[in-house]
């Protein structure tokens, strides 16, 4: 393909795309400041929430990093971290002894209940109640077609 075969976006993609990028690095960088302020990122919030929200608050390190579309050594990192602070531990899977298994503990619970109500009020007043309730429908869909386009699975990994 040379320059001239090349198919560029239009005016109307390329606003949608650089909007989308823009806000979204926007949304991100606002939400790890706020939560900065309860001591943790952006990142490390959303593995311990992902944590909270398994059963028993364990799951497979691998498929956290599916679930949280980080690879497994940035989790591995993040989870370095977290485990210093002593908001999770690790253990060997129990089915095949090579997984490893990342579980809450009782100071990360508190840890990501304290953080999840600073986070959704960030992403209510950021996010929610900049978008009419229609537009929230069609993104949402929109961006489920995106992730199921770029994974190649129907539902997201949980």
């Amino acid at each position: 393909m040379t320059a001239t075969d090349q198919v560029w976006l239009t005016k109307e993609q390329q606003h949608a795309w650089r909007a989308y990028l823009r806000a979204s690095r926007a949304l991100e960088v606002r939400l790890d400041t706020e939560l900065q302020g309860a001591g943790l990122s952006f990142a490390e919030y959303e593995l311990l929430s992902m944590l909270s929200e398994a059963p028993e608050g364990s799951m497979r390190m691998s498929q956290l990093a599916d679930l949280i579309i980080q690879s497994r050594s940035r989790v591995t990192h993040t989870a370095n971290r977290l485990e210093r602070r002593g908001w999770v531990v690790r253990s060997d899977a129990p089915e095949d002894r090579r997984g490893v298994v990342l579980s809450l503990t009782v100071p990360g619970w508190d840890t990501v209940r304290r953080a999840a109500r600073l986070h959704v009020q960030g992403v209510r007043e950021h996010f929610i109640e900049q978008i009419g309730a229609s537009d929230l429908e069609v993104l949402g869909d929109a961006m489920d077609a995106v992730r199921r386009h770029l994974t190649g699975k129907d539902t997201e990994v949980a």
